[in-house]
This record gives structure tokens, sequence and C-alpha cells, in this order.
């Protein structure tokens, strides 16, 4: 009886995701970005559906999309959440940051750092059938890059409900553009972060699916099952290499990846 309760539910969800779109931003112009009517009430499937919704409704609003984030890319995590797979969102120009820049954070609603490459795509990379080595091939070049997350509601309980709401993303922060070649190895490339002037964090590019590369190739197969893809020009968060770090007011936040070079961010007192 209950699981024929849920396919019910799950069919009429599926039937009104236009008016799910409607209601999420409606909620977001708000101020509220988790709506609690839709708790523990959507699947992955289809908060995907709803983030892809509100990302078009944002670009007919005079947005630029930019590219997109791959988050959960550590096993770890996804253990931690019961899923099988990374999960996405998309980026906005409007919250692309210089590396450098001081930020105030009066108007975030709690507010993380993660710390990734960012990588840009030199021409286009559609799935299905994208593996590592293709994924290394679209990419022409990269940024050492830090993904600045808010914590707009309870993401570990309401896990689709954060996933239609753009998995936490705020803004992200990328330094310096460095060419890349196939003699690049990403998975090897050595990240250490330092908040406030001390070491923090030390990791590897293996930390995120065993290669960024795999991060990407990832993305561009699942993109593949909404409709989307890839473009040449746009940029991909990969996936951090370390844990998410709070910041504060008055706190220096500074990333150096081997090889890559260094991204910073000063947040105002």
């Amino acid at each position: 009886m209950n699981n024929d309760k849920n396919n019910s539910n799950n069919a009429d969800i599926n039937q009104n995701i236009p008016a799910i779109v409607e209601d999420f931003w409606a909620q977001r112009a708000a101020g509220i970005f988790y709506p609690p009517h839709w708790f523990n009430r959507l699947n992955l499937d289809q908060a995907c559906q709803i983030q892809l919704g509100l990302l078009d409704k944002s670009i007919a609003a005079g947005e630029q999309h930019i590219g997109w984030k791959v988050g959960l890319t550590a096993a770890a995590i996804r253990e931690q959440f019961h899923v099988h797979e990374p999960v996405f969102g998309y980026l906005l120009a409007s919250g692309r940051v210089p590396s450098g820049t001081q930020i105030s954070l009066a108007d975030w609603q709690g507010a993380g750092f993660e710390n990734e490459l960012c990588l840009r795509l030199g021409k286009s990379l559609h799935g299905p059938g994208v593996d590592v080595a293709m994924a290394q091939a679209a990419v022409d070049s990269c940024h050492p890059a830090m993904e600045l997350v808010e914590n707009r509601g309870d993401f570990t309980a309401q896990l689709a409900v954060a996933v239609a709401d753009n998995v936490q993303q705020r803004a992200f922060v990328i330094g310096a553009q460095v060419p890349l070649n196939k003699h690049t190895h990403l998975a090897t490339i050595e990240c250490t972060v330092q908040l406030n002037g001390h070491t923090v964090a030390q990791a590897t590019g293996d930390a995120v699916m065993g290669n960024p590369y795999a991060s990407l190739a990832w993305l561009a197969n699942k993109l593949a099952e909404y409709g989307r893809g890839l473009e040449a020009g746009q940029y991909v968060m990969s996936g951090s290499f370390t844990r998410q770090f709070p910041l504060a007011p008055g706190d220096i936040a500074e990333t150096r990846f081997s090889e890559i070079g260094t991204v910073a961010l000063h947040i105002a007192q």
C-alpha cells in the first residue's frame, strides 16, 4: 500500500515539475530557499529537474549561465548521504569573484569555502559515453579556485531540496588561468589550504573521484540524461580536494595548488 502511494506521489510530482519550479522561484523571491512544504517529498531526479528549471528562469531574468559545479565527489560523503553518485549545480556570471577580492557576508545565511580546480572547456563535451580521456581532451586550461557555499537550509536532512536549490552554490573565486596539456596530471596536484595564516588542510587531486577529469566525465554523462551538455568556454568546478571550511568576518583564506597557482579571498570585518 505504501509503495503504491509513493509511486502515485512521484507520478504526480513528475507531471507537475513546471508548477513546482514556479513555486520554488516564488519562495526564493521571498527569501525562502528550502520551502518546508517540499521536505521529504522529492527524489534526486525530480530535484535535478527543478534545479534546471530554476536555471532557465534565472537566464530568462537576465543572468548569464557560465558553467557547472560537481558536488559530493568523495566516496565517504556519498556514503554519508546514501547516494551512489555525485550531484551537480550551475554557475552564474554574477557569482564569479576574482582572486584577492574582499567580500562582505552581511547578507549571507552562513558561509563556507571549498578548494577546487575550476576547469575551462576548450571544446564542447556531450554525453553519454564520455570517458576520462575524452574529458581531459576537452579541457584547455584551469584556474585555482574556491567555491563559496551558503548554508541556506539543512543540507544533510533535506538533500533533494538542497539539490533543487543549486547545492548551496552562491559564488566562486578564481585565480589566474593556467594552460593544460596531456602531461598535466591533475590527480597528483597538491592542495594546501591556509586560513588566517594557519595551514588547515592538505590534499591531492585524487581526492576528487580519483581524478578531477573523472568528475568532468561524470558531469557530461549526467547532464545528457536531461538533454544538456557542456559547451566550449564554460567553467566546471571539479569538486573539493578537502572538506568545507566555515567563513567569518575578518577571515583571510588562501589555497595553493602545485603547478597551478594560488587563490585568495578576504572577508570584511
